[in-house]
């Protein structure tokens, strides 16, 4: 139950921001450039990257039972990576980490990335 719980939003969420990142291109570039610069913005994402992923993490850190069960059990470790190393790294280190992925060259590859995990995820809760 927690899977499917936990599929339905995590697939429903990563299609919500992959579609606004895609048709807002312009200003989600903006939004994170100017994130990554500052440290107090770093520190808030860190702190919601945690709480997400922890909450993840320990609500369903399964290991065994199937494609859509590894795929919750790892969003939720990659959140709480992500959200560490936004609480741990140095704001600029992050900022060039963050340009270094080719995220503006490589947008709309990224976000297609993100939708079809997330279309996915969603397609395999909603029908478990």
């Amino acid at each position: 139950m927690t899977t499917i719980f936990l599929g339905k939003l995590l697939g429903l969420y990563l299609v919500a921001i992959a579609i606004a990142m895609l048709t807002g291109k312009r200003r989600t570039l903006a939004a994170l450039d100017d994130m990554a610069n500052d440290g107090p913005w770093m520190l808030f994402s860190g702190m919601v990257a945690v709480a997400a992923g922890l909450a993840i993490v320990l609500a369903h850190n399964v290991w065994t039972g199937g494609a859509l069960t590894l795929a919750v059990t790892l969003v939720g470790w990659v959140a709480l990576l992500k959200g560490l190393s936004l609480l741990f790294v140095p704001p600029h280190t992050m900022a060039r980490a963050y340009k270094s992925m080719g995220f503006e060259r490589y947008f709309h590859f990224w976000m297609g990335v993100v939708l079809v995990l997330g279309l996915w995820i969603a397609l395999k809760a909603f029908t478990a």
